[in-house]
């Protein structure tokens, strides 16, 4: 008969190993300005299907990073705006994590090659390193994680046939106060343009998508004439547009 260590040896072997199949913690760093806010879905699906991430941060300098501020599942970390700010912080950070042992894996995105020296160091500790970029990312930072993905680009729209724009009751008032206050066939300046829109009809742009009258008009070449940027840039209803003799 053999002995109780040899029989319960035994018994352990055939047991499944329900540890092992635990998922790691895991800890995303984001390089927000070096990946764009539309990769943060494809982020997340790739975290979840390396560990269980209990910490998806984006680091970057937030003021210009509107998008990221967005992206649902994801924390943005201002880092500022100087030099390797973001590199810097999450590097920081992720070494914090891997010191206090506040997780078993980290996953970082980015494609800049900064990051090489500290997904070493983290495996160094005996942490599983992912890292994620785009296909541009260096040789070195790819071979020093334990593994990379290659993220896919964004997909873009498909592109709709542009067709011509009907005038609407906001191109009728810019006529109107273009025909009213333009001395010249040379048309009203749009500095100008924005004064009157708001005295006379109560118009902010800056409350349309658009935010501002050049962004607007551009988009509006059917109805006017826009010069080039400047101070003195003018612009002018198109006769075709509305049926009638330009001012």
């Amino acid at each position: 008969m053999p002995s109780n260590f040899a029989f319960y040896a035994a018994r352990m072997s055939t047991l499944p190993p329900t540890r092992l199949a635990t998922s790691l913690r895991l800890s995303v760093f984001v390089d927000a300005d070096n990946i764009p806010a539309t990769q943060a879905g494809a982020i997340l699906a790739l975290a979840r299907r390396h560990g269980a991430p209990d910490l998806v941060r984006a680091n970057g300098n937030a003021c210009k990073l509107p998008a990221w501020d967005e992206a649902p599942g994801v924390h943005l970390v201002h880092s500022g705006s100087g030099k390797n700010a973001a590199d810097m912080l999450i590097c920081l950070d992720a070494m914090e994590r891997a010191l206090s042992g506040e997780c078993e894996a980290v996953l970082l995105v980015s494609s800049d090659h900064n990051f090489t020296h500290l997904a070493t160091r983290l495996r160094g500790y005996g942490l599983a390193v992912i890292g994620a970029g785009e296909s541009k990312t260096a040789e070195r930072f790819r071979a020093a994680c334990c593994r990379f993905e290659e993220l896919e680009p964004p997909r873009l729209p498909c592109a709709v046939p542009s067709r011509p724009v009907e005038p609407c009751d906001l191109d009728r008032c810019i006529r109107t106060v273009i025909e009213k206050h333009s001395k010249d066939a040379t048309g009203l300046k749009v500095q100008t343009l924005g004064i009157l829109m708001y005295r006379q009809f109560g118009i902010q742009i800056s409350r349309r998508p658009e935010k501002t009258w050049r962004a607007y008009l551009e988009g509006r070449s059917v109805s006017f004439a826009l010069d080039p940027k400047g101070p003195n840039a003018k612009v002018r209803n198109k006769p075709a547009a509305f049926g009638t003799p330009a001012t």
